[in-house]
């Protein structure tokens, strides 16, 4: 992998800056992730911030983390959450999460709620979609 966007010096919005390229859709997901990441995923050390690391370390830039969000996790956010911390896990490997996002062919499908049932298995207290309020 290349090198991280995100330095120790980076705030949360000049993170979000950084990765979104100048996406709109990117911006809006990070600026929400910032925001509401920690509440959906209490036992992440770096509240939302770790997220916007995780999408750093797997080189998810600019319309692809739209394209996560919108296209992969069905513009849900918390399944947006779990789906990075799925990776982060283990349950899910880098290549097919980038297969997923790129489309590239029904072999790289993901099972998202299998995979967020398993995040939610493992960490009791992420948000379960039923304590989600509109």
């Amino acid at each position: 992998m290349g090198k991280s966007r995100i330095q120790l010096t980076d705030t949360g919005f000049s993170a979000a800056m950084k990765l979104s390229d100048g996406n709109p859709g990117a911006l809006t997901v990070c600026a929400r992730i910032l925001k509401e990441g920690g509440d959906i995923d209490p036992d992440s050390a770096f509240g939302g911030l770790g997220n916007l690391l995780d999408l750093d370390t797997l080189e998810i830039y600019g319309s692809r983390i739209w394209m996560l969000y919108k296209d992969v996790c069905g513009e849900d956010l918390r399944v947006t959450c779990a789906i990075l911390r799925a990776w982060q896990l283990g349950f899910l490997s880098d290549v097919d999460l980038r297969s997923a996002i790129e489309g590239s062919g029904i072999d790289h499908v993901l099972d998202v709620p299998a995979l967020v049932k398993q995040v939610e298995d493992r960490l009791p207290d992420f948000q379960r979609a039923e304590t989600v309020t509109a």
